[in-house]
């Protein structure tokens, strides 16, 4: 003899783990399984004599009220998917089997919840995502964009912070969207907040409404650091915004795993960039170097033919520098150098190129020179900005002298070897038969 309280078919269908459905012809639910409520958070008693549209997720409700037309028309459907918003306002997957009953006037379907695969597969796009992102992005912020819109398909996370450890440990806000998901010019105190504690405990905090750090804040925040195998170099944070469903310990979870996979794709972007600065320009004066000097002479004698325009070249060195380092050695000629690199970016247009070739000699490419005459008039003003003192330290003074050479184009060539050699030519004779540091 079975059991008593398996004595009823009723019983038997309450065993299984799927749950199963029967709605009548005006859309409601005339009967559910014990196993919905494990699935949409609603007890049988709750459920039965709900709209069953109700509980669907705004956006499948057309394709959803579609589906169960043709399921009436009599056409059974096996692999129906839709998303149903839980009692507890969190999304639930839902994959349906379901057919129409002519005699009783019914929808009999059976619901498997498949959230978890669901999101599994969303992890995965997402992981691919970010490696997408990684490899096309041109810098960490464009980085830091695509992962807010590969982040936000996994989580409500309009609001969107991303901080990175720099110097000396200070927060540097390499992004932040507020909760309507537009990008914002700074983060507010909250999210300054937040970050920081992450940072300082190196653990994930999920904030409900109303908690700290603003307690009259509506929205929900969560945020894990952002950590290498090495090191941690930063915060990743998102909130969701006013009324919106808390964020839950497996949104935690999801988002750790996640942000293992960010902080490597950025710090993988941060190595490309030095490593493409390193190739581009000086290490002691920060100014582009030879190679990328040559690029945008190139790139202005090209713009220059094609507008039928002008520009200058003007070669620089400092006069008799080897005596600086011979006398005072070379930390203080790389103070001098760095000064020299200094002065010339100040008598410039944020248009123009300073660059250092090497040693002493430095090139200034003046981009659409009007007239012949301006290129002399910022030869002549770096000459006296130049010759300004310079404090090397112990009381000691250094005046530098430097000899400059000019070349148009397309006067003195239409090439930028023809040019460089010009200039180069007219800076040596230009050079005056005297030292360039005088000691006062």
């Amino acid at each position: 003899m079975l059991p008593s309280t398996l004595s009823s078919t009723t019983s038997f269908i309450d065993l299984l783990l799927d749950a199963v459905c029967v709605v009548d012809v005006d859309g409601r639910f005339v009967y559910v399984s014990a196993a919905c409520e494990q699935i949409f958070g609603y007890t049988q008693q709750e459920m039965e004599g709900m709209q069953m549209i109700d509980l669907v997720a705004p956006d499948d409700r057309e394709r959803t009220l579609a589906a169960a037309n043709r399921i009436m028309d009599g056409h059974p459907m096996p692999h129906f998917e839709n998303r149903y918003v839980r009692k507890d306002g969190r999304i639930a997957h839902i994959m349906w089997s379901a057919r129409w009953s002519e005699d009783a006037q019914v929808r009999i379907a059976v619901a498997r919840d498949i959230t978890a695969s669901k999101r599994n597969e969303a992890l995965q796009a997402a992981l691919f995502a970010i490696s997408e992102a990684a490899h096309a992005s041109s810098d960490v912020p464009a980085l830091v964009r695509q992962v807010h819109a590969t982040v936000s398909a996994l989580l409500p996370a309009a609001g969107f912070t991303v901080a990175l450890c720099g110097a000396g440990g200070a927060l540097e806000f390499t992004y932040h969207a507020g909760h309507t998901g537009a990008a914002s010019t700074g983060p507010g105190d909250e999210a300054r907040a937040l970050c920081a504690e992450v940072v300082d405990t190196r653990k994930p905090i999920m904030l409900g409404p109303g908690q700290a750090p603003a307690p009259d804040d509506l929205c929900s925040w969560l945020g894990v650091p952002l950590e290498t195998q090495q090191e941690a170099i930063g915060v990743l944070a998102v909130h969701s915004g006013p009324g919106c469903t808390p964020f839950s310990d497996g949104d935690t979870e999801l988002l750790q795993f996640v942000s293992t996979q960010v902080a490597t794709a950025i710090q993988r972007k941060q190595l490309h960039a030095r490593l493409s600065h390193m190739a581009q320009y000086d290490e002691l004066t920060g100014l582009p170097n030879r190679r990328l000097l040559y690029d945008r002479i190139a790139t202005a004698i090209t713009r220059a033919r094609r507008q039928q325009g002008q520009l200058a070249l003007l070669y620089l060195d400092l006069d008799g520098f080897k005596k600086v380092n011979d006398m005072f050695g070379h930390a203080v000629g790389d103070q001098v150098l760095q000064a020299f690199a200094l002065r010339t970016m100040q008598c410039v247009r944020g248009v123009d190129t300073v660059a250092r070739l090497g040693g002493d000699e430095f090139v200034v490419l003046l981009d659409s020179v009007t007239l012949p005459e301006h290129a002399e008039l910022v030869a002549d003003k770096i000459r006296a900005t130049v010759r300004q003192p310079i404090d090397i330290g112990q009381g000691r003074i250094l005046r530098m002298v430097t000899s400059v050479g000019i070349a148009l184009f397309p006067q003195h060539g239409d090439t930028l070897d023809q040019l460089l050699q010009h200039a180069d030519g007219a800076m040596y004779e230009a050079k005056p038969h005297r030292a360039a540091g005088e000691q006062r």
